[in-house]
């Protein structure tokens, strides 16, 4: 009977052994299939981080030109205000009244010249006047300007001029 025993213990352990190998043949082919699976998620892993370098590096670029820009619009903004400044001094030396030179009792108003009129400057003569605005003579000029000494004119002063030929 031992014999026996023996035989079948054996046999037993021999379809436990056959399927255990079915079984671990099994399992090198899950295996296989996930070792696949992890190394998919390992390029994916690779690829995320080389992309987060990136986003980094971009992040990085995007801190930079907003510190450049915003120097850039302050600079700007500074040149404004010096241009501004500039404007609001010009506007008001416009608007005080210039002495007119040769006058007595404090500044006036200065002279303008209407259509057909000159205004004298230093050194002018009818004759240069009359050769600067439409060549005309002296005695042309005199003409129009009747009580007009030629000889005194005066800086400031309004004459008429000749109508053009």
């Amino acid at each position: 009977m031992l014999p026996v025993g023996a035989v079948i213990v054996g046999a037993i352990a021999l379809l436990l052994g056959a399927y255990a190998t079915i079984k671990v043949s099994s399992l090198q082919k899950t295996v296989a299939t996930h070792q696949e699976k992890v190394d998919k998620i390992d390029g994916i892993e690779s690829q995320v981080g080389s992309v987060g370098g990136v986003a980094d590096k971009a992040s990085k670029d995007i801190v930079s030109l907003t510190r450049t820009t915003q120097q850039a619009v302050d600079t700007i903004s500074n040149d404004l205000g010096s241009i501004h400044a500039s404007l609001v001094k010009l506007e008001e030396s416009q608007k005080k009244p210039v002495a007119a030179a040769g006058g007595k009792g404090g500044p006036r108003e200065p002279v303008v010249a209407g259509p057909g009129e000159y205004v004298i400057k230093a050194g002018d003569t009818f004759a240069k006047v009359g050769r600067a605005h439409g060549g005309f003579t002296s005695a042309e000029v005199a003409s129009v300007n009747p009580g007009v000494d030629s000889s005194k004119l005066k800086i400031g002063q309004k004459i008429k001029l000749p109508a053009k030929k």
